[in-house]
């Protein structure tokens, strides 16, 4: 399955399980409010989001940040300095995740170059 296919599959997975708990709505309504563009724009949100999903070792959130940077216009080596501090602030078990999310940023920009 492409990184792209997962995203996909993942997206509709939250949608399916929102529907069943719609409770769950408020956080998303947060999730929306946080993630507006007001003060700091959108790309610099999503490095933001893709360096402390490296941190917390969140695989999902580095897949769907690492979409949503590219997205929203990041390019290449912005990703990668983001993922520079997030290994500068996570130490040595942040780095295996920057390298799990470099891989991933290497798998999207092939599968949108096809």
């Amino acid at each position: 399955m492409s990184r792209t296919q997962e995203l996909t599959a993942l997206k509709e997975s939250l949608g399916d399980l929102i529907e069943e708990a719609p409770e769950l709505e408020s956080f998303v309504g947060f999730v929306e409010s946080a993630e507006a563009t007001e003060t700091i724009d959108n790309k610099t949100k999503e490095l933001l989001s893709l360096a402390i999903s490296v941190v917390v070792r969140c695989d999902h959130c580095i897949l769907w940040h690492t979409d949503a940077a590219l997205e929203a216009g990041a390019t290449h080596e912005e990703i990668v300095d983001a993922l520079k501090i997030a290994v500068v602030m996570g130490g040595g078990p942040a780095m295996t995740y920057a390298v799990e999310a470099y891989r991933t940023l290497e798998a999207l920009e092939a599968e949108r170059a096809e």
